[in-house]
């Protein structure tokens, strides 16, 4: 499958922006933002950063309950929306247009988290850059939260060539090929509502726990533990989700 390797930079508007944004009930959001307040430790008023953001669910949900958050997006389509839901309310959130490796923050949050299955959309040194510029941002001993369920011993006791989802009148389908010389996961999106049919292609990187959880020390984390779900049991081979949650080290 030939994907280019900054697919995301066009991927993100209409049909696919429309679909995250009807994906995720308000419910399940409520767990995610419990499941972060608790796993990032935030003190009452803590400044928490949320890369990429996309609609701002997540954010807007953690703003809610007092801490202050800066969202950050490349798409501006999920940007708009995520404005037009924390318009006319007082929400200490900000809103950035930025590449997600681009946090010019240095030392200034307590929290962080990447959620909605976005890690890997880059090639590895840019995959690397961002949890560089995450530790960055983060103040020392601060915690940063990853939702991964692309890692390898989710994706590949699981593997399916073709899924359909249903959401209201816009049908999405995937369809998968695992690439493994370049340790990666390509697929073709189909998008169909009221007969028109519009696909895109990209592809996400499918690490192997262990190298992620390098990965992540290497940017400057230590403290790596898994969860299998908001639940928080232990993750194992074949969970459907990895939660993961590391530590900014203090020297």
């Amino acid at each position: 499958m030939d994907v280019p390797s900054d697919w995301w930079r066009s991927f993100f508007t209409g049909a696919p922006v429309e679909m995250w944004l009807a994906a995720v009930p308000p419910e399940q959001s409520r767990r995610e933002a419990d499941f972060l307040q608790k796993m990032l430790h935030l003190p009452a008023g803590a400044r928490v950063l949320d890369v990429p953001c996309g609609g701002g669910r997540l954010s807007l949900a953690l703003a809610e309950r007092g801490y202050r958050l800066t969202g950050v997006d490349l798409s501006e389509e999920f940007l708009a929306a995520a404005r037009t839901a924390s318009a006319g309310r007082p929400l200490p959130v900000a809103w950035e247009h930025r590449d997600m490796r681009d946090l010019p923050w240095p030392g200034d949050f307590d929290g962080a988290f990447c959620f909605g299955n976005s890690l890997g959309y880059l090639d590895d040194d840019g995959n690397a850059a961002f949890l560089k510029a995450v530790a960055r941002a983060l103040r020392p001993g601060a915690r940063f939260v990853i939702d991964a369920p692309a890692i390898a011993e989710t994706v590949l006791p699981n593997f399916q060539e073709r899924r359909w989802y249903p959401f209201g009148d816009l049908f999405f389908l995937i369809q998968n090929h695992y690439d493994h010389v370049h340790g990666r996961l390509e697929t073709e999106y189909t998008f169909i509502r009221d007969g028109r049919v519009e696909a895109r292609r990209g592809f996400q990187r499918v690490y192997p726990y262990r190298e992620l959880a390098r990965l992540l020390e290497e940017a400057g984390f230590g403290a790596v533990e898994g969860y299998g779900s908001l639940n928080e049991e232990p993750f194992q081979l074949g969970a459907h989700q990895l939660l993961l949650m590391a530590t900014k080290k203090t020297s």
